[in-house]
């Protein structure tokens, strides 16, 4: 049965990958896994390789771990708001946010993080993985009135077989996934964190392009 359940996840997330132009390898101390990012969220997508090439993420973390939802990394939330607050002047700098029905909050999406600006526009260096939790057909009837939006057959699908976070979809931007090493992000999602959900072991993690 777990056998059968990871090849259907396998399957699912190679769905369209190969579609796709820009592969990224991360290396993290517990294993490495393997992003796609989507073409069709190019200044999201434009934005990380340019952050990869000028060493935006150097010495990055993973710094806020919450188990079944999210493994996030980058500049951290507090960090931001203190940095932005001691330099008014220089502003709040963000990108606009990108929405696309075929990138939805699955297990395995890679996105943007941000604060609660109204124009839910992206922090700059900050990303996400989704681990998700399971999702029902009631929730997402729920949602699809609530977001006034339509999920396709797939999505649905994929949501009801492998779960994921759909209160976030056009939230928060998602612009790829991973496609290989799963494994190793969901080990990630269930370390120690203290209360602030800081992982009480550091996590480091390094990126490149790969083909």
């Amino acid at each position: 049965m777990k056998k059968t359940l990871s090849l259907c996840l396998a399957l699912i997330l190679y769905v369209g990958v190969s579609a796709q132009t820009h592969r990224i390898l991360f290396k993290t101390n517990y294993g490495s896994f393997k992003v796609v990012l989507y073409d069709y969220m190019p200044k999201h997508r434009d934005l990380f390789l340019d952050a990869i090439k000028t060493d935006v993420y150097r010495d990055a973390l993973f710094n806020r771990v919450i188990e079944n939802f999210v493994v996030q990394g980058g500049e951290h939330d507090v960090d931001i708001a203190k940095r932005e607050a001691a330099h008014p002047e220089l502003g709040k700098p963000r990108l606009a946010g990108e929405f696309d029905p075929r990138a939805y909050h699955k297990v395995g999406a890679f996105g943007a993080g941000r604060d609660d600006n109204p124009e839910k526009a992206s922090f700059l260096n900050q990303l996400y993985f989704i681990v998700g939790k399971t999702v029902s057909n009631e929730e997402l009837d729920a949602l699809e009135k609530k977001k006034g939006i339509k999920y396709s057959s797939e999505a649905r699908n994929t949501y009801l077989k492998i779960g994921g976070q759909p209160r976030l979809d056009n939230d928060y931007t998602v612009f790829g996934e991973v496609y290989e090493g799963l494994s190793v992000l969901m080990e990630i999602s269930r370390v120690k964190t203290n209360k602030e959900d800081y992982p009480l072991k550091a996590i480091e993690f390094t990126m490149e392009e790969i083909n």
